[in-house]
């Protein structure tokens, strides 16, 4: 066997190798973990937007007639579910659209993943 033919064998089995890198396997570990992050920072704040629309939704169709006893009823179903911290029954827009009581809400939540780093989701949500 010449030289040149064990340059040809080294190089074929070279380019026949599969794998990953230690460079690839760090930069996928870190782009799973900063997602891992992100999902487990704003899966709560999602958890607390779904309840505050079950409740608005709840007292729309149930929950009074004037302003004052929806806000008081909305205060009341705060109590019952602690998973709503963001938002207090003054925050609630309450209308009638074609003889339809209609509550609205907004409000922002800021959360930090990493210092300096804050993620800022604008909830926004009305009853159906």
């Amino acid at each position: 066997m010449n030289l040149a033919s064990k340059r040809l064998g080294t190089a074929r089995t070279r380019r026949d190798q599969r794998g990953v890198t230690l460079i690839g396997l760090v930069f996928w570990g870190v782009l799973v973990a900063s997602v891992a992050l992100v999902v487990i920072k704003v899966l709560p704040t999602m958890n607390e937007y779904f309840t505050i629309q079950r409740a608005v939704n709840k007292l729309a169709t149930s929950g009074g007639n004037t302003v004052p006893e929806i806000r008081k009823a909305f205060e009341r179903q705060k109590d019952i579910e602690y998973a709503i911290t963001s938002i207090n029954a003054k925050d609630l827009e309450i209308t009638k659209e074609n003889e339809r009581l209609v509550i609205k809400f907004a409000y922002d939540k800021e959360i930090e993943l990493v210092e300096p780093v804050y993620l800022l989701i604008k909830y926004r949500g009305r009853s159906q």
